[in-house]
């Protein structure tokens, strides 16, 4: 009979982020691009259970579309955790989807660090945190990220991370974010930036900035210095974002961009009251074909 401690069957949130600043400062002899980023975790979450059981790792998903193999990071994290733990044992893991795919959520990466995190209170903390750091940033660029849950500025390629305190900006505030029904490719969004010299040699210092005044309750202010480099060629290819934008800053919200490389919308807006009158006017603008959500952040 098992000891009583020893844990079998875990789930685990896992939520998503926006990026409030995103950076490019140039492309890296090894490919990456060089970023500095301002990172808010957001509680809209998938789901992960995992359990012990058999001598592989077995991966189900609600998401049709989603590979169950080593395509998925969430595989790949599974075996990078039982490689450096040493195990032989073998894992279920359910993923349970609900953020939207290719919509600059982090999503995936998210799941990565959580499955992380979840086998290694499975298996009883074999590695320590430094550990599971080195394996996350073998992963994604937001993986690292994702291992710990407060907004962060992150440099780099996205695994040098530095947790921050935007609590006084963003005391309040609410998020809508808005998935138009399309993804964009990651790859595609950094490979466009050649054609936009600017956006690809940002000016450093940015991202300390912006980190500085969210520390204060100004958030106006603060939402002047918002950007996001990405923009430039995904605007310019799918102009409808462009108009999401326009019409939820004319309608209220306090700042509106596109998270990540896209393809989701977010608005920051002073209460919920007025989050959920956006949402609404939006969707009678706009129509019911796309995933709206609004939540505090």
């Amino acid at each position: 009979m098992l000891a009583p401690f020893l844990l079998m069957t875990l789930t685990r949130q896992s939520p998503c982020k926006i990026n409030l600043l995103l950076n490019i400062l140039g492309k890296r002899a090894d490919g990456f691009h060089e970023l500095e980023t301002v990172l808010q975790p957001v509680p809209v979450c998938d789901e992960l259970q995992f359990n012990r059981d058999g001598h592989r790792i077995e991966l189900t998903c609600n998401h049709p579309s989603l590979p169950v193999d080593s395509r998925n990071l969430v595989y790949r994290a599974a075996a990078a955790f039982l490689k450096t733990a040493r195990r032989s044992e073998g894992v279920r893991i359910h993923l349970e989807k609900r953020i939207p795919l290719a919509a600059g959520l982090g999503g995936g990466s998210g799941n990565a660090a959580c499955t992380l995190l979840g086998l290694n209170d499975l298996f009883r903390q074999p590695l320590t945190a430094r550990q599971l750091e080195e394996i996350a940033a073998t992963l994604g660029s937001d993986v690292p990220f994702f291992l710990q849950n407060q907004p962060a500025l992150a440099t780099g390629r996205g695994e040098n991370i530095t947790p921050l305190d935007l609590s006084p900006a963003l005391r309040g505030v609410f998020v809508l974010l808005i998935h138009p029904g399309f993804g964009i490719s990651t790859a595609w969004a950094y490979q466009a930036l050649a054609g936009y010299p600017q956006a690809l040699n940002g000016r450093p210092g940015r991202a300390q900035k912006l980190a500085s005044l969210l520390q204060t309750a100004d958030l106006a202010a603060a939402a002047n210095e918002f950007y996001n480099a990405l923009e430039a060629p995904a605007l310019n290819k799918y102009p409808l974002l462009a108009l999401f934008q326009e019409f939820l800053k004319a309608n209220g919200a306090v700042a509106a961009m596109m998270s990540g490389s896209g393809s989701t919308t977010f608005a920051l807006v002073r209460g919920q009251k007025a989050a959920e009158q956006l949402r609404e006017i939006f969707r009678t603008k706009f129509g019911e074909n796309h995933w709206i959500t609004a939540v505090s952040l």
